[in-house]
C-alpha cells in the first residue's frame, strides 16, 4: 500500500479508502490510486480490509443436491457474480435435506462473520424459507418455491417447460409424454405443472408422467416403457442426463429419433448438442442467475429492500432430436 501511496503522490490513507470503496475521494484522486494500484499490480489484505471495514468480505453458501448439474452450475454462476462484486464465498453442502440439517448450516454460516447467505434449495427442505428474517444476516434463496421466501432468485421453470412442450405441439405431436424428476424437487413439480398446461391448453390427453431421479440410468429405464408405447410420438424429459438414457433405450427399441419419436430435454449440458442426435432442450442461464442473486444481496445489505423476487426467463434451444410427427 505505502509503494501505490508514493507513485500516486497520496497518503496510505487514501489509498485505503480508495480500495475499500469510499465515496470520499475525489474522482482525479481515485483515477491515479486506481492507475497506480493496476501498474504495481497491488493485491489489497482481505484480512486487514476486514479489520479496518468491520465486514468479512464473504457470502456464505448453502447448497443441496450439489452432485447433479444444476446446483452445482448455479455455485459456478454465483461465485462468478460474488467474485465480480468484490466476495469471497464459503460453500456449506447439506448431506441431508431435512429442517435441522439446513438450520444447522444456516447458522454455522453466520458464527463464521459471513454477510450474507445464498440457499440453494432445489429439494424441498421442509424449512420455512422465510428463516432469513430471523437471522442476523440477509438470506437470498436461489432456485426454490418463490412463495416461500422474502429474497428469491429462480428460473421460470414452468415457462422452459410450456416452451419444450408447445414447440412439439407445434411439430404436429398429440401425444407427448413426460419423464419428470423427483418429487420433492421444486423444479421437477414446476416443469410437470407446465407441460400439464401447455398440454391442456391445446385440448391433448395428458398421460401420467414417469418419475425418475434424473439419472441417465433411470432415462434408460423408463425410455425402454416409452418405446414400447406405439402411440407415444415425443417426449419431454425433465433433464438432459435422463435423455440420454432415454436416447438410448429408444435406439435399442429400433425406435428413430426424431422420425418415430421427437424428445425434448431441459439444462441444455455443455454436451447436449453432441448427443446422437443432437438434443432440443431449455437453456437455464446461471451466471444470470448468480448475478441476480447478488443484486438481491447487495441491496439488501445497503438497507435497500427486505423482500424481492427476481425471475430468469429460460431459453429454448432447437437441434436435431425434434421434427415432425409422421402422418
Amino acid at each position: 500500500m505505502e509503494d501505490v501511496a508514493r507513485v500516486a503522490g497520496v497518503s496510505h490513507q487514501t489509498v485505503s479508502r480508495v480500495v475499500n470503496g469510499s465515496a470520499r475521494v475525489a474522482p482525479d484522486t481515485r483515477a491515479r490510486v486506481l492507475e497506480a494500484v493496476a501498474e504495481l499490480g497491488y493485491r489489497g489484505n482481505s484480512a486487514a480490509k476486514a479489520l479496518a471495514t468491520q465486514k468479512s468480505g464473504v457470502v456464505g453458501v448453502v447448497v443441496a443436491g450439489l452432485g447433479f448439474f444444476g446446483p452445482s452450475s448455479t455455485v459456478v454462476g454465483l461465485e462468478v457474480a460474488a467474485r465480480a462484486e468484490g466476495y469471497g464465498m464459503v460453500l456449506a453442502s447439506l448431506p441431508e435435506v431435512t429442517p435441522k440439517a439446513t438450520q444447522d448450516a444456516l447458522e454455522h454460516l453466520v458464527g463464521e462473520s459471513v454477510e450474507a447467505i445464498v440457499l440453494i434449495a432445489p429439494v424441498d427442505t421442509g424449512l420455512d424459507l422465510g428463516v432469513g428474517s430471523r437471522l442476523p444476516v440477509p438470506v437470498v434463496v436461489l432456485d426454490a418455491n418463490p412463495v416461500r421466501a422474502r429474497l428469491s432468485v429462480g428460473v421460470d421453470h414452468e415457462a422452459g417447460a410450456r416452451l419444450a412442450t408447445q414447440h412439439l405441439i407445434d411439430l404436429g405431436h398429440r401425444n407427448i409424454a413426460h419423464l419428470s424428476g423427483p418429487s420433492d424437487w421444486y423444479q421437477a413439480e414446476a416443469r410437470m405443472h407446465g407441460w400439464r398446461a401447455a398440454m391442456d391448453e391445446a385440448g391433448l390427453p395428458v398421460s401420467e408422467p414417469l418419475m425418475g431421479d434424473w439419472t441417465a440410468s433411470s432415462g434408460y429405464r423408463l425410455g425402454r416403457r416409452l418405446a414400447a408405447a406405439s402411440e407415444v410420438t415425443a417426449i419431454f424429459v425433465a433433464n438432459d442426463q435422463m435423455s440420454i438414457g432415454v436416447l438410448r433405450a429408444l435406439a435399442e427399441a429400433g425406435r428413430t429419433v426424431p422420425g418415430d419419436v421427437s424428445i425434448v430435454g431441459f439444462d441444455d449440458l455443455p454436451e447436449s448438442e453432441f448427443f446422437t442426435p443432437p438434443l432440443t432442450t431449455i437453456r437455464q442461464n446461471f451466471v444470470a442467475l448468480g448475478r441476480g442473486a447478488m443484486g438481491l444481496l447487495t441491496s439488501a445489505l445497503r438497507g435497500e429492500l427486505d423482500e424481492g423476487t427476481v425471475t430468469v426467463p429460460p431459453k429454448l434451444v432447437v437441434r436435431a432430436s425434434t421434427g415432425r410427427r409422421r402422418g
